[in-house]
């Protein structure tokens, strides 16, 4: 089974940017959907963004539409979160997660794999 590992989140202050990297362990992410989800204190787990493993399709929620991407580098068995012009409703814990689905799914529910998170905090 594949492992998810994020990295690369910080400190930032609003307007700023910062990309966010998924490495695995075990299998490749390139036969995995992918997705992105946040979680702020006290507030559930969101889903901000997806990539399918069949069509490298990419899906976002409509709060991060325009200023996130994500992407992927199959040689490096990576996935990147680029997020620009964060706000500091962007502040939260951000989760890599891998799916055996095939089509665009946002619920946690459909991801079988999670990372441990890692913290973006957006601050003046």
């Amino acid at each position: 089974q594949v492992q998810p590992v994020e990295s690369g989140g910080g400190l930032v202050q609003p307007g700023d940017s910062l990309r966010l990297s998924c490495a695995a362990s075990g299998h490749t992410l390139s036969s995995y959907g992918v997705g992105w989800f946040r979680q702020a204190p006290g507030k559930e787990r969101e889903f901000v963004a997806g990539s399918t493993w069949s069509e490298n399709k990419a899906h976002y929620a409509d709060t991060v539409l325009g200023r996130f991407t994500i992407s992927r580098d199959n040689a490096k068995n990576t996935v990147y979160l680029q997020m620009d012009s964060l706000k500091p409703e962007d502040t939260a814990v951000y989760y890599c997660a891998a799916t055996f689905s095939i089509v665009p799914v946002t619920d946690t529910d459909m991801y079988d794999f999670w990372g441990q998170g890692t913290q973006v905090t957006v601050s003046s």
